[in-house]
């Protein structure tokens, strides 16, 4: 008698046709196989179910046989007809009670069939591969955790998600064969093609049936239903510790079928999408892929291209690296031509891309197919989506937030928030800790190709304009409440007005919305809105000033009196020249500064606007003090103040107060000079002005110092310091800081003063104010180091 096992210890092995030798009595085999795995075995014959019947009539017989100690022991088989346990219909897999046939005579033989090899399914490492530290250490983390052998308390799974073409096959590819040793039994490979261009998605049953011919399962033995073979497939990996890598995954629909069901498995999932059920169901670790640095994205550049050839075109590779912005993907499709063009001068590459965007990175093969990749991103978007991803391409500025792109959507914040979440987790979209999205400049190029129509792409930004321009006029009301309202046409319908509760949150605002509002400027220029473009460059002027951006408050006032010179409104062309005027004073360039004044004066006296003329007086004062001429200066500011005075303006007047103090003062008449602080400080107190009290306590600091008095003079600039910095005023504050110095180093506290300059020299540095660094830098060289400086 012949017997062949159907599964066993050799899984997958197959159970050939039986023999027609028909036989009786008890089924022996060596007691180390019936106390192996389960095992089902066929009786001989054609006469299968003639012998069923006979095995059921020799039960009775057959519990009493006992197997001899140490040769064998019986067998029991379940004889019924539902196709298991006696007949080789099905996948040989015994479950439930094993029933013992009759008693066989004669000779039996076992016929095992040859050893299924473990798995090798890894397709090759990449050759090309940087950075990824970060990613790499907490692959190792889910594996290193316990040791060879430990049973863990379940599977675990990562999940590596990221842009198209951002590195995550390869960087699977990579951890997976730096780590093979850890897998004995093998390792699994899909490419389940969720975003593979021309291509449609691999099913769950696809692939399951992949994995079961790689585990050594015939294909008669397949069962026909999605959840029989992943139940399969859940069995023959239960003991195993293998390693299964699905790449490409488009849903966890589409992945939590391919699941193992071992303990000892690992899972590696690559995907666009950041397959959130997994993590909540399965408990996965998500790893989220970034562009890489500027030295890995370099690196990668000359390990294809060598270092030689990138030195021989410093100015191309800088570019080139610029251009492609740390993308594996665009960085191996440049390097790719370049190594099979040698004569190419990588300059034309560059040269290629500017001309004709991602189109240049185009291939006939759609998998090194720049636009191909990322555009499967896209059409797997819901139309809605698609329509919210073209307008973020349209928008300018580094990156958005909630508001702003519900303005730019029309959209309510609510809908605009979980667009952009969604936009996120198809890795359209990158996200800081801050809830501000990023998209990056080759798929937003790429994206940009499929236009919106002009008329509602316009409507779009000028939502988008007016939210940055309302919220931002708001926000500067919160920081200069003592400023002249700015009158504006209401915003266009469906804007959306960001509300902030003070001060600091309007300052901690204009920090974060600063690029944004400088891209809405070019905007709004570009699309001639000549209002919004003063009208903006108003909005940041404060801003601009307590930051010390001074390079910026140029450029805008430069735009603003370009655009005010397209407009009838007089008012925007004084304020315009006016504070041009002033921006130019600030940046050091004092005599532009009274050219663009005195045009300001001049339009402020013809059209009779009397509050205009005051503030330009008080402009024109500012500037001639950076001239170093004081007594043109106090001249400019006693007409400012008569003005004031007759407009009934007491803020006005505190402010003007003050210049004429700091004039006194540098003039050397301090008892004047200490009246107007005093009186300046009472009224800005009164008004609740805390950027006016710290201009008059600095005053204050001033004269004192100048009469002898330091201590009281520390007194006055450590009260002026505090309002600074409660104001974020970055700039008042460098200026206070170095007076401070002086009083410390009059009263000879040396290392005091030289911490305090050191400060300052930060500061000025920050704002780049080069002749005030080069000032303190004297001051510093001066006095020896302080110990442990």
């Amino acid at each position: 008698m012949e017997l062949y096992p159907l599964v066993g210890t050799n899984t997958g092995s197959r159970m050939p046709d039986c023999g027609t030798e028909e036989d009786s009595g008890v089924l022996r085999m060596p007691k180390a196989w019936s106390l192996s795995s389960p095992v089902a075995w066929c009786s001989l014959g054609e006469h299968v179910e003639h012998a069923e019947g006979r095995a059921m009539a020799a039960i009775g017989e057959s519990n009493r046989t006992r197997a001899v100690p140490g040769e064998s022991e019986p067998i029991t088989t379940k004889a019924s007809g539902d196709g298991v346990g006696t007949r080789n219909e099905v996948t040989a897999v015994v479950g439930g009670t094993v029933v013992q046939a009759g008693v066989i005579a004669g000779g039996v033989h076992v016929h095992g069939q040859p050893e299924v090899r473990p798995p090798r399914q890894l397709p090759a490492m990449p050759t090309v591969f940087v950075g990824r530290e970060r990613a790499l250490a907490d692959l190792d983390a889910a594996v290193d955790h316990r040791t060879p052998g430990e049973v863990p308390a379940g599977m675990t799974i990562s999940t590596i998600g990221g842009t198209g073409g951002i590195g995550k096959t390869w960087l699977a590819l990579c951890w997976a064969h730096r780590r093979l040793g850890r897998f004995p039994d093998g390792q699994l490979f899909v490419d389940l093609r969720g975003f593979t261009p021309n291509a449609e998605p691999v099913g769950p049953t696809t692939a399951i049936r992949g994995f079961l011919d790689a585990l050594g399962v015939e294909p008669g033995r397949v069962p026909h239903d999605l959840d029989e073979q992943a139940a399969l497939y859940r069995s023959l990996t239960a003991d195993r510790c293998m390693l299964i890598v699905l790449d490409n995954a488009l849903s966890a629909a589409q992945v939590e079928p391919l699941l193992p069901g071992g303990r000892s498995c690992v899972v590696v999932i690559t995907g666009r999408r950041t397959l959130n059920g997994l993590v909540t169901r399965h408990g996965a670790r998500h790893i989220p892929l970034d562009v890489l640095a500027d030295d890995e994205a370099r690196a990668a550049l000359e390990l294809r291209l060598g270092q030689a050839r990138l030195d021989a075109e410093p100015a191309a590779t800088s570019r080139l690296l610029a251009q492609c912005r740390g993308l594996p993907l665009a960085l191996a499709i440049v390097a790719g031509r370049a190594h099979t063009s040698p004569s190419l001068p990588l300059a034309q590459a560059t040269a290629d891309i500017d001309e004709f965007g991602v189109t240049a990175l185009d291939d006939d093969d759609p998998t090194a197919s720049l636009p191909a990749v990322l555009g499967t991103s896209y059409r797997a978007l819901s139309r809605q989506h698609r329509h919210v991803v073209r307008l973020l391409a349209l928008a300018p500025g580094p990156d958005i937030g909630p508001t702003a792109a519900a303005s730019l959507t029309g959209t309510a914040p609510d809908q605009a928030a979980r667009a952009l979440r969604v936009l996120h987790e198809a890795s359209l979209l990158e996200q800081d800790g801050r809830n501000r999205y990023r998209m990056h400049d080759l798929v937003r190029r790429c994206t940009n190709e499929r236009v919106e129509e002009p008329g509602e792409s316009r409507e779009a930004l000028r939502r988008l304009v007016d939210h940055y321009l309302h919220t931002g006029r708001h926000a500067d009301r919160l920081l200069y409440p003592h400023r002249d309202p700015l009158r504006t046409a209401p915003p266009a319908a469906g804007t959306r007005i960001q509300r902030l509760p003070g001060a600091d949150e309007a300052m901690a605002w204009f920090d974060t919305e600063h690029p944004n509002l400088l891209a809405a400027l070019h905007t709004a220029a570009t699309h001639e809105w000549h209002h919004t473009v003063w009208q903006l460059a108003w909005t940041l002027d404060t801003f601009h000033f307590r930051r010390g951006r001074r390079a910026d408050r140029l450029s805008v006032w430069k735009a603003a009196v370009h655009a005010a010179s397209h407009i009838a409104d007089p008012t925007a062309r004084i304020s315009a020249h006016r504070n041009l005027g002033i921006a130019y004073a600030v940046f050091e360039d004092p005599r532009s500064a009274i050219v663009h004044l005195h045009e300001a004066l001049t339009l402020a006296e013809q059209h009779h606007a009397v509050s205009e003329q005051a503030r330009t007086h008080q402009m024109l004062g500012w500037a001639w003090q950076w001239c170093g001429d004081f007594r043109r200066a106090r001249d400019h500011a006693d007409a400012a103040l008569a003005l004031h005075d007759r407009l009934d303006q007491p803020v006005r007047r505190a402010d003007t107060l003050n210049q004429i103090g700091w004039y006194a003062a540098h003039l050397g008449d301090h008892d004047i000079a200490h009246e107007r602080f005093r009186v300046a400080l009472s009224l800005h107190a009164q008004h609740r002005n805390p950027d006016g009290e710290a201009t008059a306590l600095d005053g204050l600091g001033y004269v004192d110092h100048a009469r002898g008095r330091h201590r009281d003079a520390i007194r006055h600039y450590e009260r002026a310091l505090v309002l600074r910095r409660r104001l974020g005023h970055t700039y008042g504050e460098a200026d206070v800081l170095e007076r401070l110095g002086h009083a410390h180093a009059a009263l000879g506290d040396q290392d005091q003063a030289r911490r305090i300059w050191l400060e300052t020299l930060n500061r000025c540095e920050e704002q780049q104010r080069e002749h005030d660094i080069a000032r303190v830098r004297r001051l510093l060289a001066a006095r020896p180091p302080v110990d442990g400086e």
